[in-house]
């Protein structure tokens, strides 16, 4: 066969296209999703956005979900590229569960699927619907392990029950987020006196 007609090759650093299907897609979708809200605002995603960074096209979202806020709820209560899965510690005292959950929820705000959070929570009065979505399905979950790791505590003694409350677990969080929005980073010596400074005097009996 003659040279010139041979089927050409492509070399090999020449980038090759694969189409995600499935679960790899919908993930793809997930975290461009999250990429995009934490670097921009609420207002300005879009479909158009999220499509090409997630390696598709926006057809595919729109069959999926009828709107931004849909796709972001979506994202927000995934196990993977959300924050769908509560972690649940034992260490078996009060201050090191508090630690183990504040600590790893500062770090999470660090990444895109944390800060994708921020707009969401600070601009309220814009998205209200979205807002209350939100706290209900992807914060609340996570504040009610807050809860029952001060609760276990008062069993063992540990803290009083008249503290052990939902408005008491929301108090951690809380600051953390303030922090995190007035300094970037939330390091762990900043959590660390958040629980021993606020939170245990707060519960002590």
């Amino acid at each position: 066969m003659n040279a010139s007609s041979a089927a050409p090759t492509p070399s090999a650093g020449q980038p090759t296209t694969t189409r995600r299907r499935g679960t790899e897609l919908k993930q793809a979708i997930y975290r461009a999703t999250l990429e995009e809200l934490a670097a921009s605002s609420f207002e300005e995603l879009s479909f158009e956005k999220i499509a090409p960074k997630a390696g598709t096209g926006k057809s595919v979202l729109y069959r999926r979900w009828s709107t931004t806020g849909e796709l972001v709820l979506a994202a927000l209560k995934d196990h993977d590229a959300g924050l769908g899965k509560p972690l649940v510690p034992d260490t078996g005292t009060l201050r090191e569960d508090l630690l183990v959950l504040l600590i790893a929820f500062a770090r999470v705000l660090d990444e895109p699927r944390g800060r994708a959070l921020r707009p969401l929570l600070t601009q309220r009065p814009r998205h209200p619907d979205l807002f209350t979505q939100v706290m209900d399905q992807v914060v609340l979950p996570h504040q009610a392990v807050l809860l029952d790791c001060m609760r276990t505590a008062v069993d063992r003694g540990e803290a009083s029950p008249e503290r052990a409350t939902a408005r008491t677990a929301a108090i951690g969080p809380r600051l953390i987020v303030a922090e995190s929005i007035d300094r970037g980073t939330v390091p762990d010596t900043e959590v660390e006196a958040v629980v021993d400074e606020v939170l245990l005097p707060l519960l002590a009996r």
